[in-house]
């Protein structure tokens, strides 16, 4: 069921993906073979001299940007009567400005200027055919008049982002618009904002629908390229997370940040042209602003997520609990129309680069025991220093370039690049994982079967049969103890984690019993338990024991003790088997004495696979052998892992 469910979900997000490369392919390919010149950018449709804040006249370069920062800027001259013969429309696209175009008389040729409803009705009434249509009445208009944004979002200092189209025809009806001079006004109602105007005012002469003819063909592309991101935050992390089994918070936040990096770019892309969609300029404004927000919002949490200690979690948690605050507050702001978000923004960035810096500093404590956070540290860097350019380059306006672009795409880029090699680092991981579990399910038959040889169930019972007519009672609790070991060691298959000590050593004492049965007083065991408190591989030890039995003590004439001891060190825990038989050169080749070997090596394996463990085994020949387990305690911490 799960994994038909996940294969569904990859079909649709592939078949999606498609279809956008799809749109794309077609876009990229018409606009190479259809030559798009029906359309005309200028920076202003005037030719002549404009003066800023007061400042001097300078000559007016229409096919130039003007970069320069204002509070208010006049432009004065003629119509660009090229431009306005040759196209039939002309659409002026403003953010955050208010505008009025007069003659040198002063009579009003168009405006983007703030009026009450009073004043929209009086002119209304200027221009209707009837001026006593009852829709214009005062009380009729009052209760049910609305002109986008004036009445939902805006209030007297809120331009918003405007889209206002002009029949150039209606500028030329005397056929003298070349020889009349026009007075053109760009206001900036921020005092603290000093906005350059190629970023805040933008002219687009075209035949017919030029806007939307620029939007296909030059904002449709990289609009699709950041919906691939969006698609691949939502989808390939978050599900990766359910793939390796949980979900990992840090593959789910930065699916977040993927998505909201996707959407704060797709703003950028189309803010210029939203209000052909959205009636209300603010609500334009205030949507490019929230995309911001969210981006820096989830760049937060995704740096938290990667924050392992305690008390640099509180402090992150704290960081991205005022920075929302904050947000809130200005939001509530906006609706209450006490200040709107574009004015409230300067304050709302400057936490952004106090708050983006604390994490950094957080993310620099945890360098020396977080490596993850080593390579967040450097990768997040660009973004950080091109964020606190931009917050020094607000207040002192000394280049026109934003960087936190340059610096979020090279973090994003490098993310990215990061958390799919360490998806497929973990993929890979799980893969070895299953088949390593099933190489300790076939370790484990075999370590039961190797335990339980024929020769060993006949020694036994021949033990136990022997016992009935000598001493029943012994008979009796041998049987119990053999059938007990048996049932052990069968219990072992469905055992997938280590166990711990306490339950191996009363494993291995059964074993013992019954071997004691067989060998009498030439096998002597000898305990020194110092610590139990660790776990180990279910019948892990055995083969061990049973190596100091069989081939210690047992090919000794006179027999031996087996000691079974276990310590604690500074890095590991210990389980310690010796024997002061026959002993055997540890330098010396394997021979070929036709007996199997497979429990040592599955022993070996599977210490090191489930607990990171090894065996050491020293001997001398006529002296003994000790045969040493390590567990080192770093193992320990990742038993619950195990299943």
């Amino acid at each position: 069921m799960v994994k038909a469910l996940g294969s569904r979900r990859w079909t649709f997000v592939g078949i999606s993906i498609m279809i956008l490369l799809f749109i794309g392919l077609i876009v990229y390919g018409a606009q190479y073979f259809l030559k798009v010149d029906t359309t005309r950018d200028q920076s202003i449709f005037m030719e002549g001299e404009y003066s800023v804040d007061g400042g001097a006249w300078k000559p007016i370069e229409a096919d130039k940007p003007i970069n320069e920062t204002f509070h208010r800027i006049v432009f004065k001259g003629r119509m660009n009567e090229a431009s306005t013969t040759i196209y039939a429309n002309m659409t002026i696209s403003s953010q955050n400005v208010w505008y009025t175009m007069k003659t040198v008389q002063g009579d009003p040729v168009f405006e983007l200027t703030y009026r009450n409803k009073e004043a929209l009705r009086q002119l209304y009434l200027s221009v209707a055919e009837d001026p006593n249509d009852p829709m214009l009445q005062k009380d009729f208009f009052d209760q049910n008049y609305t002109i986008g944004a004036l009445d939902d979002l805006s209030f007297p200092d809120t331009p918003g982002y405007w889209t206002s189209t002009i029949f150039t025809s209606t500028l030329n009806t005397d056929g003298q618009l070349g020889e009349k001079e026009f007075i053109f006004e760009v206001e900036n109602p921020y005092p603290f904002a000093r906005q350059r105007f190629s970023e805040c005012f933008h002219v687009l002469y075209s035949e017919a629908n030029g806007s939307y003819l620029k939007f296909f063909f030059e904002v449709i592309p990289p609009v699709l390229a950041f919906l691939l991101v969006c698609f691949f935050g939502l989808f390939l992390f978050p599900i990766a997370g359910f793939i390796l089994g949980k979900i990992n918070f840090k593959y789910f936040s930065f699916g977040v940040l993927c998505f909201f990096w996707g959407m704060f770019m797709i703003g950028q892309r189309t803010s210029r042209y939203l209000n052909l969609w959205i009636i209300d300029p603010a609500a334009c404004m205030i949507i490019e602003i929230l995309l911001n927000y969210f981006l820096f919002i989830s760049i937060m949490f995704y740096l938290k997520s990667n924050l392992k200690g305690s008390v640099t979690r509180a402090v992150a948690n704290a960081v991205a609990s005022i920075y929302i605050a904050a947000v809130i507050g200005a939001i509530i702001l906006q609706f209450t129309r006490v200040r709107d978000l574009y004015a409230s923004s300067p304050n709302i960035y400057l936490c952004t680069a106090i708050g983006i810096v604390i994490l950094t500093v957080l993310l620099f404590t945890e360098v020396r025991n977080n490596k993850e956070a080593v390579i967040i540290l450097i990768s997040w860097t660009p973004l950080t220093l091109s964020i606190l350019a931009d917050v020094l380059n607000h207040f002192w306006q000394f280049t026109d370039i934003h960087f936190y672009f340059f610096g979020l795409a090279i973090t994003m880029i490098y993310q990215m690049i990061h958390l799919v090699y360490d998806l497929r680092k973990q993929y890979l991981e799980s893969i070895r994982y299953q088949q390593m579990q099933k190489e300790l399910y076939e370790a484990k038959v075999s370590v039961m079967v190797s335990q339980i040889q024929p020769h060993f169930m006949y020694n036994a019972l021949t033990s136990i049969a022997m016992m009935c007519s000598i001493d029943p009672d012994t008979a009796q609790e041998a049987t119990v103890t053999f059938a007990k070991y048996l049932r052990g060691n069968m219990d072992s298959l469905k055992q997938t984690k280590p166990v711990p000590f306490s339950q191996e050593l009363e494993h291995l004492k059964k074993y013992l019993y019954i071997e004691k049965l067989r060998f009498g007083n030439k096998l002597n065991i000898a305990y020194d338990i110092q610590t139990t408190d660790f776990v180990l591989p279910q019948l892990s030890i055995q083969p061990l024991v049973e190596n100091a039995v069989k081939h210690g003590v047992g090919m000794k004439k006179k027999g031996g003790l087996v000691t079974i001891a276990t310590r604690e060190t500074e890095n590991a825990y210990e389980v310690i088997i010796s024997d002061d038989g026959v002993g055997f050169d540890t330098s010396a080749p394997k021979k070929d004495d036709g007996r199997s070997h497979v429990g040592m090596e599955n022993t070996r394996r599977r210490l090191k696979e489930m607990c990171g463990g090894e065996v050491k085994i020293e001997s001398t020949p006529g002296e003994g052998t000790v045969a040493t387990a390590i567990l080192p305690k770093e193992g320990q911490k990742n038993e619950d892992t195990v299943s």
